[in-house]
């Protein structure tokens, strides 16, 4: 009885195709969710423009409309995500364990490495010295489809597959928890951050385009400056979920059957990978710890979700509120 008491609640939580759109119990909601999130902000890593036109987001598009309150439903799971990942600057994970400076360094230049004029050099030091506009520019562009994709792959997936959408979209979040877990236990500078710093740990380090720069200096832009410039945790480069997150939209592209497409999720995907350490933000294993990291979880995240009745309710509840 009690269990049949806790699906009945959850389905109360989600099903709103029962009650007015426009109720004091919706706005009350909404208001008290919004609140806390801004004071908790603030709290955390102080006021940021961004906090509140994610709260403006959220509300406008709750309330606009039945279509667009069931969209933001959604994709609540990729607006947790994005908390959580602002939240990591109140909480930097070189605080709880030593950064990997040199080591990380000496290691993939000894794995990937290969020499030139005589010397050992890692493949970011070689990219560094043999940059060119054309991969410069093509870096920036690949670079510049790390969210953009898999938010617009979400997108079409919401109106194409409702169920793909929610599988995604929890498959996505569940391969940024494992890499955030290592992240936190395995805190790694960048290969930028030796370009610049050398093997001394400065906390205060702020975050740096890397080999991004040219793209900003061959357009005169400042895109990546300004996304960098907010980087939630400078020595997070160990995995690089950049390298992660096509390779889930690949996956499921292939489940859906989707043709052509999928070879554009392909040539993105192996752009991301070479842009990550042609612009130096990322070691050649650091590619492959995010690739080990998408098919962890991947693969953790199927058997899971075959096996777990409650998880299942859990979506079938959260595809009846967005029907």
């Amino acid at each position: 009885m009690r269990r049949n008491d806790n699906y009945k609640g959850m389905n109360e939580a989600f099903d709103q195709s029962q009650t007015p759109f426009w109720n004091i119990k919706n706005v009350t909601t909404v208001g008290i969710l919004s609140l806390l999130y801004l004071v908790l902000s603030y709290w955390l890593i102080g006021f940021r423009a961004e906090q509140v036109i994610l709260v403006i987001l959220f509300a406008g598009l709750y309330f606009l409309s039945k279509p667009t309150r069931k969209f933001i439903l959604a994709f609540s799971v990729f607006i947790v995500y994005w908390i959580f990942f602002d939240y990591m600057k109140a909480f930097p994970n070189y605080h709880y364990g030593t950064v990997h400076i040199e080591s990380l360094y000496q290691a993939d230049k000894k794995l990937f490495g290969f020499h030139s004029h005589g010397e050992l050099i890692s493949a970011n030091e070689f990219w560094n010295e043999h940059s060119n506009p054309a991969l410069d520019v093509a870096s920036g562009f690949f670079y510049l489809f790390w969210i953009p994709l898999p938010l617009l792959f979400a997108a079409y997936l919401f109106y194409a597959d409702r169920k793909q959408f929610f599988l995604f979209s929890l498959t996505f979040f569940w391969v940024n928890i494992i890499g955030w877990i290592v992240y936190y236990s395995f805190p790694a500078a960048p290969p930028w951050y030796i370009q610049q710093t050398g093997f001394h740990f400065d906390p205060q380090t702020l975050g740096n385009v890397g080999g991004l720069g040219r793209f900003d200096q061959f357009f005169h832009v400042k895109v990546f400056d300004s996304i960098y410039a907010k980087s939630s945790n400078v020595f997070a480069a160990m995995p690089s979920l950049h390298s992660a997150y096509p390779m889930i939209v690949l996956y499921y592209g292939i489940k859906k059957k989707m043709g052509m497409v999928n070879v554009f999720f392909a040539t993105v995907m192996v752009g991301i990978w070479f842009g990550a350490v042609y612009t130096s933000h990322h070691y050649v294993i650091d590619v492959l710890a995010g690739i080990a990291c998408a098919i962890v979880g991947i693969f953790t995240f199927e058997v899971f979700v075959s096996k777990s009745r409650w998880l299942n309710r859990f979506i079938a509840r959260w595809m009846n509120a967005t029907k």
